[in-house]
């Protein structure tokens, strides 16, 4: 055994980050499994490697008996005692047992089993790195694509892009560089398996994380996201601080922290809303651009009912519903919208008329008729 072979495992640990001790771990093992199936023997045996002469020394391991029934895995007390008088009945005695030509056929012998373990522990190497990156975004090359996933490479390892996680109107490219999340980390019988996301809300989320320093630092925080990839999103953000802009932050001086996501994100809209924990606020903001006349709460349903004006309507509900949809899941509120002019008919709102007769008459009663 030749000290070429330490030097290579001394490579392996400085190129592929794999512990030195598992690589000899594998080699003792490998070498084990050689002299077993080469030389025919059950004999309990130990290999002892040398890092320093790069030597290999092969030991049977044998119980000290009265009388030897199995001279491969047993020795009498009287052999023993010849090699050391100290030796007792029960004792375990190794006897060197190393062939002339063990090197070369061990070399042969452990190569395959070697590379499997080096493998396995590179695996393990990958997963570890990768499991704590979990809900991270990381930016990665296209490298190819099938009918079921497209594969970015993250670097060590190629990450897969399910269909149903790829932004509907985004035209993928190989070699194209894209921002992705991860979602889920497993490792499997195959090595470790990474899966990523290009829809997630939690994309979104990150992506603020890195664009705007003070949800970075805490001084403003993500309360709530809701998102239809590639079309539009909402986000409801809030400041301790009360003079903090938190809205302010996140779009940035004309707009150029917000439009750097709306980049990344291939134009999908977005709208940036004030949190508030008052139901009537956090509705009315959810629901911007549109403007809201009044907010009705029915606390115990958790249910609103939003009034607009009757030219605010369209806009309020947004195409095909998504206005109204993404504010009821941004704020976890069910939102029923209506026009002024509806909510007047149905006696939810007062006529304006009305509403002036019963201030004028109100303005008149003197708060205390007794005085």
């Amino acid at each position: 055994m030749s000290s070429e072979l330490f030097d290579a495992i001394d490579y392996l640990e400085k190129e592929k980050g794999i512990d030195k001790d598992i690589l000899m771990e594998a080699l003792e093992a490998a070498l084990i499994s050689a002299y077993k199936k080469n030389f025919k023997s059950a004999t309990n045996v130990r290999v002892d490697l040398n890092e320093q002469t790069g030597s290999m020394h092969v030991y049977a391991r044998k119980d000290i008996v009265e009388e030897v029934e199995d001279s491969l895995q047993q020795v009498s007390i009287e052999e023993a005692k010849q090699k050391d008088p100290n030796y007792e009945i029960g004792d375990v005695i190794e006897v060197e047992v190393t062939p002339k030509d063990f090197g070369r056929i061990a070399a042969q012998a452990a190569k395959q089993v070697v590379t499997q373990r080096v493998r396995e522990a590179e695996r393990g190497v990958i997963f570890s790195e990768y499991a704590d990156r979990e809900e991270d975004v990381m930016t990665g090359i296209i490298q190819r694509k099938d009918p079921r996933f497209i594969y970015v490479n993250l670097g060590k390892i190629e990450a897969r892009l399910p269909e149903g996680e790829q932004m509907p109107a985004e035209h993928y490219e190989v070699h194209d560089r894209l921002k992705v999340l991860v979602t889920k980390v497993e490792n499997t019988n195959k090595g470790p398996q990474i899966y990523v996301s290009r829809t997630h809300p939690g994309l979104l989320k990150r992506l603020f994380e890195m664009e705007v320093p003070e949800i970075y630092d805490g001084t403003v925080e993500i309360r709530s996201v809701a998102r239809e990839a590639g079309d539009r999103s909402k986000i409801s953000v809030y400041a301790a601080d009360p003079e903090v802009d938190p809205v302010g932050s996140c779009v940035g001086q004309r707009g150029q922290r917000v439009q750097t996501i709306v980049n990344e994100l291939k134009g999908e809209k977005i709208d940036i809303v004030e949190w508030s924990e008052d139901p009537i606020v956090y509705v009315s903001n959810a629901l911007s651009p549109s403007k809201v006349v009044e907010v009705l709460v029915n606390e115990e349903d958790k249910a609103t009912t939003v009034i607009v004006p009757d030219y605010q309507l369209s806009l309020a509900i947004g195409k095909r519903g998504q206005n109204a949809r993404l504010a009821a899941k941004l704020t976890g509120w069910k939102i029923d919208i209506k026009s002024e002019s509806e909510a007047r008919e149905e006696g939810l709102l007062q006529d304006k008329a009305q509403e002036d007769l019963l201030d004028d008459a109100y303005s008149d009663i003197d708060e205390d008729p007794f005085e």
